[in-house]
């Protein structure tokens, strides 16, 4: 194992890094790093065989069995005085280890022939963390996302991601022709549609759309979808959350591949 580094000044360019990627959501499209807040995503990540470029851990829990055995999975590892742990964190309780790693490759294509979950200018990374959840749990391999969508790697989707995102095959900034590589039917959801959900034999694999909060799918995107389905809702209200709509979906696309 390498000596690891103290680090005791706000200064030091590691924190810089690390304030950048934990504050501003799309630091780790300029970084070219992904920074894992916390015990969970870094266990996560090991999990899956990732290998963490560095673990940055707090002085305190340096010196706990526990955390260091963890720091130790990593290639490097820098010891930050623990004053300078809300310096790095996004998060109101700073938590005492963390894992720098790769960003995203740049020009990943995506995978033909696999069910696939597209987004078109989804917002909230909250929605889109949970879709990820959703989609690793039920079958989904993989996750992509039309430009003007929220970062995949940004802070707020990693933690509602929970460990997903190293579980799927994710491409950010998609165009819609890049769509007909795809090689499976595209699916999306209308208020307005004749069928319900329940009613057709879903093609498998598929790839599922879901739009912005507000707008839903853009038009040239709708206009490539063979089939248009309507999730019942025999509440009466207006429209579903978006995350709530996609589990609802793939738990049924799922359900049938089962049956």
């Amino acid at each position: 194992m390498k000596e690891p580094r103290h680090i005791t000044s706000r200064s030091s360019p590691l924190v810089k890094d690390l304030r950048r990627l934990a504050q501003e959501p799309g630091a780790y499209r300029k970084l070219g790093l992904v920074w894992l807040e916390g015990d969970h995503l870094c266990r996560a990540f090991l999990a899956r065989g990732g290998r963490p470029r560095q673990a940055v851990i707090g002085a305190s829990a340096w010196l706990q069995p526990g955390p260091r055995e963890l720091a130790l999975q990593a290639a490097e590892i820098s010891v930050l005085d623990d004053s300078l742990l809300p310096e790095v964190s996004s998060l109101e309780s700073p938590a005492p280890i963390g894992f720098l790693i790769d960003g995203p490759a740049k020009g990943q294509a995506p995978l033909a022939g696999v069910a696939t979950v597209v987004l078109d200018r989804l917002q909230d990374p909250g929605n889109v963390g949970t879709i990820l959840r959703s989609a690793a749990a039920l079958g989904v391999k993989q996750v992509l996302t039309m430009k003007g969508s929220a970062g995949l790697w940004s802070p707020k989707v990693l933690r509602a991601g929970m460990g997903a995102h190293f579980a799927l095959h994710l491409v950010e900034g998609v165009i819609v022709s890049e769509l007909d590589s795809l090689g499976v039917t595209l699916i999306a959801t209308s208020s307005h549609a004749a069928q319900a959900l329940h009613e057709l034999t879903l093609p498998a694999p598929c790839a599922w759309v879901f739009g912005h909060e507000g707008q839903g799918v853009a038009e040239p995107l709708m206009q490539r979808c063979g089939l248009t389905v309507r999730i019942p809702q025999p509440g009466g209200e207006e429209s579903l959350n978006v995350a709530a709509a996609t589990a609802i979906c793939l738990y049924e696309s799922a359900r049938q591949g089962l049956a």
